[in-house]
């Protein structure tokens, strides 16, 4: 049974995983597609964290893996973020299809007070 398991959380991990590169490839710009990335590959690479662990069902490995995907869990977002962040603060061109630009309303906001 937990072979079973173990095969559908790596299947799941590794399409989660092709999932994001196709969005990698597939959107126009570098916010979306770091989008792509950050939703995507943070998720598969937890479904792979767990069939591994349960393959290989020892505590100190199973410790040190949980520990890797909470550093994961925790930085990846924000790096995604940050990336994204600079992308945009740069000038990097956005798709034409964007209508809503929240974080430039923001900006623009800042720069009229001030700040």
């Amino acid at each position: 049974m937990t072979e079973v398991v173990s095969s559908v959380l790596l299947v799941t991990g590794g399409l989660l995983a092709l999932l994001s590169a196709v969005g990698l490839h597939r959107f126009r710009d570098a916010i979306a597609r770091s989008h792509a990335a950050g939703k995507a590959a943070p998720l598969g690479a937890t479904f792979v964290a767990v069939a591994a662990s349960l393959q290989i069902a020892e505590l100190d490995s199973t410790f040190k893996m949980v520990v890797a995907l909470a550093l994961l869990l925790i930085t990846f977002p924000t790096g995604v973020h940050m990336v994204v962040r600079a992308a945009y603060r740069s000038g990097t061109e956005l798709n034409q299809e964007i209508e809503v630009d929240e974080l430039g309303d923001a900006l623009r906001a800042l720069d009229d007070e001030g700040g």
